[in-house]
């Protein structure tokens, strides 16, 4: 590799790289890239004379006017196209002003604004740091992975989509890399995973998305999605592929259709180190948000009666970890199951034989005989209104993509029953979550404990602030994949998912009306550095983990990438 134009050298994180490029090459590649702010001797030693304005312009100049150019971009959409812009000129600079302004810029790189970016992928396509995989040249794959030029240690973690599940908008093909590209951002800004090593990749299997499909412009493959038997093949051959390209390498399963997240994720986590944030960082996060919650009330997590509206990946991957909690606490799983019910589409998942459910919502499914003498709104039918009124539940999620189905009605009967019930709309975007904080507050008098899926304002309520919980997947990913990486953890067990978890309601304490259930996310570096150590020491316990922790706290803090400009070794 003596051809490559640069080195990081390894032990320092990135706090020095030997440099080989000379001239405009240097300031074509972002990692080393500084623009301004190379000093002269570092322009003379680099063949840049003549290339930059004489000024030496430092990195905190730079953040100023970088900051200042954002600020007047027009729309969220025209800041993404800048933010992605200087992603792609210096990665220094970009990260420094992403970890700067996380808590503003956060919405801006991921959900929402991605989602509108996901969409004019085609549109607006400039060259993307990403890896392409075609289902009509699986045969190529190991290839693909190998052209971006990095050794086997050099990569912690590939980000994979396949792009069935985007956020709230669903099918948007090779679009989907966009999302791997913003998910890589919050990992690096949020965690201080050195984004030198991690990969985002997309499967291009086809799209079922007609518009796409009738776009002259749609870079992608030019039919309708590839399933079945070829669609696993073609999944086997990624997995094969990366193990042996970059066998240390955790998979991060990212937005992956709802039938196909829970069987990927069944059939490799115990083969590799793999981890699917829908499911998984999902329901850590909410789990965090529900175990402060329910520390709050005084009360036992195996006392909780959970109802779950939308029984898809994250609602069952919720009920999964929840279920996991109680069991810590001395239930047996069947006895905690039963303290959960599931409503999809076509109302509880129960196991009557007229009703068909997925495979993975089986463990969730309430016996036909459970439901005689429910009081119901229709003969035979048990919508969500049925359900809370016979349940009585003391949590009611929303994972259901429905937007207001958590109505008046339904939340007034719930908090008649409870005195300080949980109740979580987590729908994505905005516009589909269940229902809205002012709303919730309002319907309970102010006594429910709340945490959504999108980011919501305070709200004042009888001269009381309650701070809005956003149970964002952000405050568990990055933190998980440090921690995997730090110990280089050889699996994702489901014990470093509940640590996650119990890391981040660690951070939160409740002692007065109005104070969130989750942590700041302005505070997300310290939030991720918390879980990272909390997984890293769990995959000790769990033996999973290849590397010892000597001192686990030191080495988080050491692996933690630091946006600043690395000492430069100039070398022939």
């Amino acid at each position: 590799m003596a051809g490559r134009p640069y080195d990081i050298l390894p032990g320092d994180h990135g706090k020095r790289i030997r440099v080989r490029a000379r001239g405009s090459a240097v300031l074509r590649i972002p990692r080393l890239n500084r623009g301004t702010a190379f000093t002269h001797d570092e322009r003379r030693e680099l063949g840049l004379e003549g290339l930059l304005p004489e000024a030496v312009t430092p990195l905190d100049a730079q953040l100023h006017r970088a900051y200042t150019r954002y600020l007047r971009a027009n729309s969220n959409l025209e800041k993404f196209a800048y933010l992605q812009g200087l992603r792609d000129r210096n990665t220094v600079l970009f990260y420094r002003l992403l970890s700067e302004h996380l808590d503003e810029m956060m919405p801006i790189v991921y959900t929402p604004t991605i989602g509108d970016a996901i969409q004019e992928f085609s549109l607006w396509y400039q060259r993307i740091a990403g890896v392409f995989c075609s289902i009509e040249a699986p045969d190529r794959i190991e290839q693909a992975l190998r052209s971006i030029d990095r050794k086997p240690d050099d990569v912690d973690m590939l980000i994979v989509t396949d792009s069935e599940g985007i956020l709230g908008i669903g099918d948007q093909g090779v679009g989907g890399v966009q999302i791997c590209l913003g998910k890589k951002s919050l990992y690096t800004a949020a965690g201080g995973v050195d984004p030198n090593r991690m990969v985002p990749v997309v499967l291009d299997v086809g799209t079922d998305n007609l518009q796409l499909l009738n776009d002259d412009l749609y870079l992608g493959l030019q039919h309708a999605r590839v399933r079945g038997e070829r669609y696993d093949a073609f999944i086997e051959a990624f997995v094969e592929a990366a193990q042996r390209v970059f066998p240390h390498a955790m998979i991060h399963w990212e937005d992956f259709g709802a039938d196909n997240a829970h069987r990927i994720l069944n059939a490799y986590r115990e083969r590799i180190c793999t981890f699917n944030d829908d499911v998984q960082g999902t329901a850590a996060v909410v789990a965090a948000a529900f175990i402060a919650g329910v520390r709050a009330k005084g009360e036992r997590l195996s006392d909780q009666r959970v109802v779950i509206h939308g029984a898809g990946t994250a609602g069952i991957g919720i009920a999964d970890l929840l279920v996991d909690l109680m069991v810590a606490e001395g239930l047996t799983p069947a006895e905690a199951r039963q303290r959960f019910w599931a409503t999809s589409s076509r109302g509880l998942v129960t196991d009557e034989p007229t009703k068909r459910f997925r495979d993975f919502q089986r463990p969730y499914a309430r016996a036909a005989s459970e439901l005689t003498g429910w009081a119901t709104d229709a003969p035979g039918a048990y919508h969500l209104a049925d359900v809370v009124r016979n349940v009585h539940p003391t949590v009611l999620i929303g994972t259901s993509g429905q937007s207001g189905s958590f109505t008046e009605p339904v939340i007034k009967e719930m908090a008649l029953h409870v005195d300080r019930p949980i109740i979580m709309p987590l729908s994505n975007p905005t516009i589909l979550a269940e229902a809205t904080p002012t709303d919730v507050l309002t319907w309970t008098e102010g006594r429910a404990l709340v945490a959504t899926g999108s980011p919501f304002g305070s709200v004042t309520l009888d001269e009381t602030t309650y701070a809005v919980a956003q149970a964002n997947n952000a405050f568990v990913f990055p933190g998980i994949g440090l921690g995997v990486s730090v110990c280089r953890a050889t699996r994702v067990t489901d014990a470093m998912i509940a640590a996650a978890a119990h890391a981040v309601a660690s951070l939160v304490r409740i002692t007065r009306p109005g104070q969130s259930l989750l942590p700041h996310v302005g505070d997300l570096r310290r939030v991720s550095a918390t879980v990272a150590i909390a997984v890293a020491r769990a995959a000790e316990a769990e033996g999973v983990a290849e590397r010892p922790l000597t001192d686990p706290i030191q080495q988080v803090f050491d692996a933690m990438w630091q946006p600043v400009y690395p000492e430069l070794i100039f070398s022939d």
